[in-house]
């Protein structure tokens, strides 16, 4: 048995313009929610082995927070970057075995079509929520769509 937690990445800033989407930061709302999920899962036992992250500013930060959390470093996955479905759980199966509680972090609208595809359930998820998925597999390379469960949601406003 695997389990998969989906992120989407904290709320995000806007104000500047001239800021390249790669490179917006976190705004206030989304330095206070990205520690506070972080401690919520830490609470509830989440038990993540390793966290994997999209390299975009505003995920990097968010997985920081939960990597940090659980006593880790992120990983950082360019393929995660305004990523698909696809790509979202072809990266979850080339997960290393030995983490059998793992964190993808990234973008909308690839994490919640990545929640549909892998569980049947469509989820949108807000800036900052968590989607926890089990997976009854041995090694990650099974993971195919509709291999998973929905088992629990959390966004910061929840």
């Amino acid at each position: 048995m695997k389990t998969l937690l989906l992120a989407r990445h904290a709320k995000s800033d806007w104000g500047d313009p001239a800021i390249d989407d790669f490179d917006r930061p976190l705004n206030a709302r989304g330095l206070r929610d990205a520690p506070a999920m972080a401690h919520r899962l830490v609470d509830e036992g989440g038990g993540v082995r390793l966290v994997v992250s999209s390299p975009a500013l505003r995920a990097i930060t968010t997985a920081r927070e939960y990597a940090t959390a659980f006593g880790l470093e992120p990983v950082e996955r360019p393929e995660l970057y305004a990523a698909s479905a696809r790509t979202i759980l072809a990266a979850a199966a080339a997960l290393p075995d030995e983490a059998s509680v793992a964190m993808l972090v990234g973008h909308n609208p690839g994490m919640s079509d990545a929640v549909a595809e892998l569980t049947g359930e469509f989820v949108e998820l807000p800036t900052c929520a968590v989607v926890t998925c089990a997976v009854d597999i041995d090694s990650w390379a099974e993971l195919i769509e509709g291999s998973g469960r929905l088992e629990l949601v959390r966004a910061p406003r929840s």
